[in-house]
């Protein structure tokens, strides 16, 4: 029977035509990830995913900033949700990296939605078996250096030490970190922006600096916690002192000109009633970043 109503836009990132979320033809594969083993304080990351492709399905897709219907020039496929419920942490953590080196195989972009910050780790793995010269850049409140944390080594907490183990990283927005952490820092390979340093400083001058300390290839992973929670505070551990929405793009939208970013994950997001707007500017964070990397001049 042919439908005489009206149809709900697919739920699917950014609730685009069929034509333009095909895998076959996407250059961007949205992976949601719903992992929380490991958190430790207020709970609700597992939320995150979906939280985020809801809200970009009520986005406007043509990105004034760049002047383009930014999914029309890639193309954004979205799986469906990754079961982190079966099993131990660790064999999580190596389907994570499987997925995310099969979509590498196939030529696309991984997009990880999370979920926890651990997932990172596996990501990293997996994009340094295909790209050379690989350097991750964090965007967080948190170092997240632990070499272990409550008896865990894939804690969340010790996220970009796991990262640092495959290749350096660059760390941007830190205001919070352990006296271990601290002194841990000079014998890693890992250089830290800190906010306090860069949040009164003119963006351009500072995310040049960043884009200098990356190497070719970037992986960018988004804690949303990096965000000052004035304008993001729907996050298990909200740090005051946080970056702004024009520095947070600011720095993307020169990293994404100078460097190649090969993959990304956004984690940490807490959904959270009442306070939709969290949910709103991860969604258009993610699709901003896309434009950058893919449809500005280099």
């Amino acid at each position: 029977m042919l439908k005489s109503y009206p149809s709900a836009l697919p739920f699917r990132f950014a609730g685009i035509e069929d034509q333009y979320a095909a895998y076959e033809k996407a250059r961007v594969v949205v992976l949601p990830v719903p992992l929380e083993r490991t958190t430790t304080y207020a709970k609700g990351t597992a939320k995150g995913p979906c939280a985020i492709i809801e809200a970009s399905r009520n986005m406007e897709t043509f990105d004034e900033e760049l002047q383009v219907e930014t999914y029309q020039k890639l193309g954004i496929a979205t799986l469906e949700e990754m079961d982190t419920e079966e099993g131990s942490l660790e064999q999580v953590l190596a389907n994570i990296s499987t997925a995310v080196l099969n979509l590498l195989k196939d030529g696309k972009f991984p997009l990880v939605l999370g979920g926890e910050h651990s997932l990172t780790p596996p990501c990293v793995s997996a994009a340094a078996r295909k790209y050379k010269d690989l350097s991750v850049l964090q965007i967080d409140a948190h170092a997240d250096l632990r070499e272990t944390y409550q008896g865990n080594p894939n804690s969340h907490a010790c996220a970009l030490r796991r990262s640092l183990e495959i290749c350096p990283a660059v760390q941007v927005g830190i205001r919070s970190l352990s006296s271990e952490e601290a002194a841990a820092i000079p014998k890693l390979a890992t250089k830290i922006f800190w906010a306090h340093d860069i949040v009164t400083r003119p963006t351009q001058e500072w995310a040049e600096e960043v884009a200098r300390a990356l190497s070719p290839n970037v992986y960018l992973t988004i804690d949303l916690d990096g965000l000052d929670p004035s304008i993001l505070p729907a996050t298990g551990t909200p740090e005051p002192g946080g970056l702004t929405w024009e520095q947070v793009t600011g720095l993307l939208r020169v990293v994404a000109r100078r460097r190649t970013i090969v993959g990304m994950d956004v984690v940490e997001l807490r959904p959270t009633p009442g306070l939709h707007a969290a949910d709103f500017l991860a969604a258009k964070l993610i699709y901003r970043t896309l434009g950058y990397i893919f449809c500005q001049e280099k």
